[in-house]
């Protein structure tokens, strides 16, 4: 189908076009934005560009048939601003961040054990009574920031929350039916980010390939590639966003961070050059607290960071490259597992997962029940939480083998099942 010709027909009276543009402009923004209007002449005819400048009073509103709203571009359509984008702009519009707002609670009214532990484990540096001021944690007066209620023993902020799962295949579905684990972590964002970082570590496995003079391990996902995801999740993601919270979904195949909120400011990552990520965070309070404590940096090197620890793992090529996208209201980060397409070749002497786990921990569970015991004491013993996942690749295949028996055969669901070596 023919595109359809433009016909520019120019402006007869470019002056008075400009007086009323200029005019509904400064009636119907409030507060009005910094613009200029600049006449030019295309192929004979006027015209008149319009050049509105970033404001940094926002948010602006359009009034019209006496009603008042804020708008947001979302793709290529201009929507009305949701609640948690108009307080956000509202927060800029005043130059402050939702980590530095003050809250109704007092801080003796709350504890802080896990924050000046962690603090003193990682810097070697007490944390003193005078850095919950100057960290931004308090105001003068003793009431909690929004920063310090992230970093309290206690859980106040209720959306400070990760859901983890681990997902038997490609695609989610049910928990019920189709996770192969799942936890949630409610409260710190230091207990957070160490539970989000052991789910994934106790869901992911370590390879390994034999040479000659070595073996050399072979992790699924980089560990310090995971923690930098995870901290950019918590630190970076918008608090305002009620009813969501950071997602941690595993598959066979890689691994999904989100979290609700886009980019603090400019376009979607997808449109930028991750190499040159300007730093813009969306809660420098608690971003500096993290700096401190060397979870993070503060150049915005995070993104690059994911990428260059995931190309040092043996066997990265560059279709498992970390992929990021975001939305004007979520940030995702997919690690790809180095490992997923692994093939067993004994010319070249690589053990897949699955060859690994069942030759090691079968052996130990046969070493372990030469007496009898229970499903739970033998997942304690190989340190597996997940005792559906654990029977059906473990328990069911030695039983099935006859190499491990029940000691009541006829009632495999009892509470009191027990196993022994065959």
């Amino acid at each position: 189908m023919a595109l359809p010709t433009i016909i520019q027909v120019g402006l007869p009276d470019a002056q008075s076009d400009a007086e009323f543009i200029s005019d509904r402009i400064k009636v119907c923004i409030t507060p009005i934005p910094d613009f200029v209007l600049t006449p030019h002449t295309a192929d004979g005819q006027i015209i008149l560009t319009l050049t509105i400048k970033p404001g940094m009073k926002t948010p602006y509103y359009y009034s019209a048939d006496g009603s008042k709203q804020a708008y947001v571009r979302i793709g290529n359509e201009s929507i009305p601003a949701p609640d948690y984008m108009l307080n956000e702009l509202i927060l800029k519009g005043t130059n402050r961040t939702y980590d530095v707002v003050a809250t109704e609670h007092t801080k003796k009214s709350v504890s802080f054990t896990l924050l000046q532990a962690t603090y003193l484990h990682r810097t070697r540096i007490p944390f003193e009574e005078s850095d919950f001021g100057s960290f931004g944690l308090i105001t003068d007066d003793d009431y909690l920031t929004r920063a310090g209620t992230l970093l309290t023993d206690q859980h106040i902020v209720y959306n400070s929350r990760v859901f983890c799962t681990r997902w038997d295949g490609l695609e989610m579905g049910s928990v019920f039916e189709d996770a192969l684990d799942d936890k949630e972590y409610e409260g710190n964002l230091i207990h957070l980010l160490t539970s989000g970082c052991d789910f994934v570590k106790n869901n992911s496995k370590v390879r390994f390939v034999k040479e000659a003079m070595e073996r050399i391990d072979k992790p699924d996902y980089s560990e310090r590639a995971v923690m930098e995801a995870l901290v950019n999740a918590l630190i970076h993601r918008d608090y305002l966003v009620m009813g969501a919270e950071v997602h941690i979904d595993m598959y066979d195949d890689r691994l999904e961070i989100s979290s609700p909120g886009g980019m603090y400011e400019g376009p979607v990552i997808q449109e930028r050059d991750i190499e040159n990520v300007k730093s813009k965070r969306r809660n420098p309070v608690i971003a500096d607290l993290f700096h401190r404590m060397k979870y993070m940096e503060r150049r915005g090197s995070g993104l690059k960071k994911i990428v260059n620890e995931t190309k040092k793992l043996p066997g990265y090529t560059d279709e498992l490259k970390p992929i990021f996208r975001s939305t004007s209201t979520s940030f995702s980060v997919i690690l790809k597992n180095v490992n997923y397409n692994l093939v067993s070749d004994q010319d070249t002497n690589q053990v897949s997962d699955q060859d690994i786990d069942q030759v090691s921990d079968q052996d130990k569970i046969l070493a372990f029940c030469v007496s009898e015991k229970s499903k739970k004491e033998i997942c304690d013993h190989l340190s597996y939480t997940n005792l559906t996942y654990f029977t059906r690749k473990f328990l069911n295949p030695l039983i099935e083998n006859g190499k491990l028996k029940q000691t009541i055969p006829n009632k495999p669901s009892s509470k009191n099942q027990k196993y022994v070596r065959a």
